[in-house]
């Protein structure tokens, strides 16, 4: 989601750390639903404060997170632990207001940019490359979070976040979840969504889960042998009245249980759609992503934050085949 429907939020938040532990909830939760998905007395640790509003934490392969700070235009990496004031260092600036963000089979960062509406990547010398950036002849919305499958293809999503006032420069009189082969064509999946944002594959990738921010909601969809999607529904609803978020960044772990940042938290579903509990945060979390060289621990933007927990299952870390 873009920083501008949730800056107000964050504002109103403090930054500290708390227990990780399910809040009441008017969705009823499978009785002990997170004890098998993290450890006793589990703990939601701050590692980094002080951003404007950050989103897309990805493992970088090689000990770190790389995450973006969409108002500051800046991509940045954390490694270790810094106190409050304490500069990150720097991926890169400017980042084109840089969304979500994933690693591909070889590596390479793949970007959402806000500010250029555009999917790119990052070479390994620094270079960056469009990947996509219009659809017949019409520029995307703002491309907001994105994911790859196993034979390197990238399915991603394109509100209008990033656009003023969500219709400024409005080309596309849809927002879609698009697409991109290896060969670099595009092909738009489904035109149906209010506010499509985060999703995640199921650990067979036979299920490609996509929320809907305005619609409160995760649908599913069956994933064809020809990288269609077929059978969308609801999976869950991630709605609770006076809690602030809303459906936006999506992992699964490595059982297919789904953790979708929304009103409160981290929200964890089986694979069933049995809500299991929730992750609290007391800042507006925006997205989450797999850490660590185990990949059990979940990484969660939030807000000016970015916070850690251990995790018992954790999930497939992003980038070259383990």
């Amino acid at each position: 989601m873009h920083s501008a429907d949730l800056l107000s939020w964050a504002a109103a938040c403090g930054l500290f750390v708390c227990t990780a532990v399910a809040l009441a909830t008017t969705v009823p939760a499978a009785p002990n639903g997170l004890d098998a998905i993290l450890p006793k007395n589990a703990k939601l640790e701050k590692v980094a404060g002080g951003m404007k509003f950050i989103e897309g934490p990805v493992w970088d392969g090689s000990g770190g997170v790389v995450f973006s700070d969409i108002p500051a235009d800046t991509l940045y990496r954390f490694t270790t632990p810094v106190g409050e004031g304490q500069a990150l260092p720097v991926f890169r600036n400017p980042s084109g207001e840089a969304n979500g963000n994933t690693r591909d089979r070889q590596g390479r960062l793949i970007s959402c940019e806000h500010k250029n509406r555009r999917v790119s990547r990052t070479e390994k010398d620094g270079m960056v490359v469009t990947l996509a950036y219009a659809y017949q002849n019409k520029r995307l919305n703002s491309p907001n979070d994105i994911v790859v499958k196993s034979d390197g293809t990238l399915f991603f999503t394109d509100p209008p976040y990033g656009l003023p006032n969500q219709t400024v420069g409005k080309e596309l009189d849809f927002n879609g979840v698009y697409r991109i082969d290896k060969d670099g064509s595009l092909t738009l999946l489904v035109a149906d969504f209010e506010r499509p944002n985060g999703l995640a594959f199921s650990p067979d990738e036979r299920r490609l889960y996509v929320n809907d921010s305005q619609r409160g909601h995760i649908r599913v969809f069956d994933v064809q042998a020809d990288g269609t999607l077929a059978n969308g529904r609801v999976f869950a609803e991630l709605k609770e009245p006076g809690a602030r978020g809303v459906p936006d960044g999506m992992k699964v772990d490595k059982q297919g249980n789904v953790y979708c940042t929304g009103p409160g938290g981290v929200w964890v579903f089986a694979p069933t759609g049995m809500y299991l509990g929730r992750i609290a945060t007391l800042e507006v979390s925006a997205n989450c992503g797999w850490g660590d060289r185990d990949g059990k621990t979940l990484y969660i933007t939030a807000s000016t934050g970015l916070y850690r927990i251990r995790t018992k299952i954790g999930g497939a870390l992003p980038g070259p085949t383990r």
